[in-house]
């Protein structure tokens, strides 16, 4: 199996990021992005969320291109547990990148920041998202209702998979 690597994402990667998110047939993913100057704003403001332990933002790299992303959210009143959310570009879907990703930003969210508690939400009908935490020996939790707004503001229900140490 050829191996992902993760960087800090680049503002000269808005552009992939732009194509990579607003894929149409994205229909589990949440985030928007309206033009790649929004894109370059965003990708401006990770060094400053690093620092201020609210975010840890990655582009997931393989075969040196640029396939996807993935980030660790700290939250905010419990800042011992992490949420990871991800996306991987429609080519590479089913190559298990997003499950060694997953890994990685584990290893990073346990050893290096210290947390006790890794949570990913996705929706039920999400099935890749459920094998990439399953993958990673992620344990159902539960069902949030109504816990997560879509690209048109709907409001959905999502699964809760996590993970202890």
């Amino acid at each position: 199996m050829t191996k992902i690597n993760l960087r800090y994402p680049r503002v000269s990667d808005a552009a992939n990021f732009f194509e990579i998110l607003n894929n149409p047939n994205f229909k589990y993913l949440s985030v928007k992005v309206k033009s790649i100057k929004e894109e370059e704003k965003w990708l401006r403001l990770n060094a400053a969320k690093r620092r201020r332990r609210e975010e840890y933002n990655y582009a997931i790299i393989f075969n040196q291109a640029l396939v996807g992303g993935i980030g660790l959210s700290i939250d905010r009143k419990r800042p011992f547990i992490g949420e990871i959310g991800y996306f991987i570009a429609e080519k590479h879907w089913g190559k298990g990148l997003a499950s060694q990703a997953v890994k990685l930003v584990e290893e990073i969210g346990f050893k290096k920041l210290g947390l006790r508690r890794i949570v990913i939400l996705m929706q039920p009908a999400n099935k890749a998202s459920e094998r990439v935490a399953l993958k990673n020996h992620y344990r159902r939790e539960g069902l949030l209702k109504k816990a997560v707004k879509d690209r048109e503001n709907k409001f959905y229900n999502v699964w809760l998979y996590a993970k202890v140490r």
